[in-house]
């Protein structure tokens, strides 16, 4: 699936994905700067986490509740060796049934599970994003 969308369409984009994704594990690759995060952040709102929502860069995962599950978001962006997510017991997080969120999933290719939904986001000239999911 493409969508061409304004940073005013988030709320439209999410659902699209929380609808249309095939699995719940969801591996968000684009740029720097091109809003993964605050999409990540619209997609919890929506799934029902009423706590405020930051990126993990520092943690490296954050756990949210939302209305009829658990999310986690992971940030891989400051990961320097695979082994590293090993070390905040990635298995566990990936062997639930929890939604999962993760940015720079190119930094751990050989850990990413088979069933995961891929989403790939560019930017245009006018600002607008490009997101293909498969």
């Amino acid at each position: 699936m493409k969508f061409t969308y304004a940073l005013n369409d988030l709320a439209t984009i999410a659902n699209e994905i929380i609808t249309h994704c095939p699995y719940k594990i969801i591996l968000f690759d684009a740029p720097m700067g091109v809003g993964k995060t605050t999409l990540i952040k619209e997609i919890c709102k929506q799934l029902g986490v009423q706590d405020t929502i930051s990126s993990p860069t520092y943690s490296l995962v954050n756990e949210y509740k939302g209305t009829d599950n658990i999310i986690y978001h992971f940030d891989f962006y400051r990961i320097q060796d695979e082994e590293e997510v090993y070390d905040i017991g990635y298995e566990e997080y990936i062997d639930t049934d929890a939604w999962i969120f993760i940015e720079w999933p190119q930094k751990i290719t050989n850990l990413l599970p088979i069933h995961a939904t891929q989403i790939q986001i560019d930017i245009q000239s006018d600002g607008k994003r490009v997101l293909f999911m498969r």
